[in-house]
């Protein structure tokens, strides 16, 4: 019998395979960093055939340390790093682009040119999403309009297009051309209601729909693994940040989840009625779990979060590794009066300001190192607090406890600090790979590995925990300067 369920965790800057147990712990896992690739100021690119390498090392090697076998796995989920926009030649297999990275930028013109058409929220109603650079479909029109040949191929069906997890399961099954529907909402081709690629949006976009691939739930059989995972069910799609909500349990309407990484991604479920925001969220599908109605979520997405970290570290030189980011911070006792605005590509939720650049403010002969890292990590604090105001007024749900995960939840300082700009506690889970879990969850749901939600619950529990400490002036004066230095980064950019 098969004792235990793999996901294939495929993030913005590495890609994992972790195995775990009935109870979500984890029996084994491995990974493996791919290059972040800059041609042009804004502009960021993956090596699709160096992700889908790094695939096929991460499964070996994860399997090989725990000595299992294919056998071993009731299923496999995949969970992926959403918008990053692929086109690859549908005989060869070869991609005719580097994948075009969420983060990217270089569609910002297009963004005017349908703004200036219908607002920056046209297309808001039918797909809960505004016009950003951040989805996908201006990236697929990029690409159809610049790559040579491209379009045509797409139009007679000789070129295929996908989000990150349509790749991989494209490669892992040997041609299946797939998406579920957490990843199709992010493309803004996908209509909430019908959960369907709808015609207008295409026609408006310029998409053949000979290049879409099919829309399926989040937790079905899609098929079955070749190579390293022979034989094995892949059984499980979502998209990073679903998949973390469903690893943390947030499975009822007003539960929220917040995952601390790369970027900043706090979702609250709203359960089966998708909720429209008018204070600059997205409205998502959270999951949908084979026949079951879909569920959806209320999100706030922040580009620069852990990145900010690697800034830090890698273009400034003021740490050796993220991790002195805690220590260094920790030497001061506050932030110096200094603030970060890391709008490096913009600001997202919930300002939606694509002309934002980064600032740092409030300088003084006084500030040093520890203010500098203090203020980015307090940064990422500011910004989930932002969205947790927006999604407040949309809901009309207090928020109670904040559930967090991602990498940073390892420090100590930005969870306390995040719990006092907030007001309400922040708590960990056992199990911190929440992304990875929720797909493994997805999956073994599919098979039957765990018979129903109920059981996702129960093995939910709380590691730590930090309640608010700061004395509410303190608070409320802290976030007025923070308002004050976003207001300095806005507009930058004509």
């Amino acid at each position: 019998m098969s004792r235990f369920v793999g996901a294939i965790d495929q993030g913005t800057t590495s890609t994992r395979f972790i195995v775990f147990d009935r109870q979500g712990s984890i029996v084994a896992s491995s990974q493996r960093e791919h290059r972040q690739i800059y041609p042009k100021p804004g502009w960021v690119e993956h090596d699709p055939l160096e992700i889908w390498r790094n695939t096929r090392a991460v499964i070996a090697n994860a399997l090989a340390g725990a000595w299992l076998e294919p056998r071993d796995l009731a299923a496999i989920g995949v969970t992926n790093q959403r918008e990053t926009t692929l086109l690859w030649d549908r005989r060869t297999g070869e991609p005719l682009h580097n994948a075009i990275v969420w983060q990217d930028t270089r569609v910002d013109s297009l963004v005017a040119e349908y703004a200036a058409e219908g607002g920056k929220d046209r297309f808001r109603a039918a797909t809960g999403l505004p016009l950003a650079s951040y989805f996908s479909a201006l990236k697929l029109k990029f690409l159809l309009d610049t790559v040579p040949g491209a379009r045509a191929r797409a139009e007679a069906g000789d070129a295929l297009f996908g989000t990150v997890d349509t790749w991989l399961l494209w490669n892992l099954t040997g041609g299946r051309h797939l998406t579920d529907v957490t990843n199709a909402s992010r493309t803004q081709l996908m209509r909430l209601d019908t959960l369907a690629w709808d015609p207008a949006l295409l026609a408006a976009f310029g998409v053949p729909a000979a290049v879409l691939p099919e829309i399926r739930s989040s937790s079905e059989i899609y098929g079955e693994a070749r190579d390293e995972l022979a034989g094995v069910k892949v059984a499980g799609i979502l998209g990073d940040q679903q998949a973390a909500l469903m690893g943390q349990a947030c499975l009822r309407p007003g539960e929220a989840k917040n995952t601390y990484g790369t970027g900043c991604f706090l979702l609250m479920n709203t359960g089966e009625r998708p909720v429209a925001s008018n204070h600059g969220l997205l409205t998502t599908v959270a999951y949908r779990l084979g026949e079951a109605p879909a569920c959806y979520a209320l999100e706030g997405s922040v580009a620069i979060a852990g990145a900010l970290v690697q800034w830090l570290r890698d273009n400034l030189g003021l740490i050796a590794s993220s991790a002195e980011s805690e220590t260094l911070a920790a030497s001061v006792e506050d932030n110096g009066d200094v603030y970060i605005v890391p709008a490096f590509s913009g600001l997202y939720a919930p300002y939606w300001q694509a002309g934002a650049r980064g600032v740092i403010a409030g300088l003084t002969r006084f500030a040093g190192r520890g203010h500098i890292a203090r203020a980015a990590l307090e940064a990422t604090a500011y910004q989930t607090r932002d969205v947790v105001a927006a999604m407040e007024r949309d809901s009309g749900i207090a928020l109670a406890t904040l559930r967090a995960d991602g990498g940073m939840v390892a420090n100590d300082l930005l969870m306390q600090f995040q719990a006092d700009m907030l007001g309400v506690p922040v708590v960990r889970p056992q199990v911190a790979e929440t992304t990875a879990l929720g797909a493994a969850y997805a999956a073994g749901l599919a098979v039957g590995y765990w018979q129903g939600t109920d059981d996702l619950v129960a093995n939910w529990q709380v590691a730590r925990r930090w309640d608010p400490a700061m004395p509410e002036p303190r608070r409320a004066a802290l976030y007025a300067s923070w308002q004050k230095a976003v207001g300095k980064a806005l507009d930058w950019v004509e």
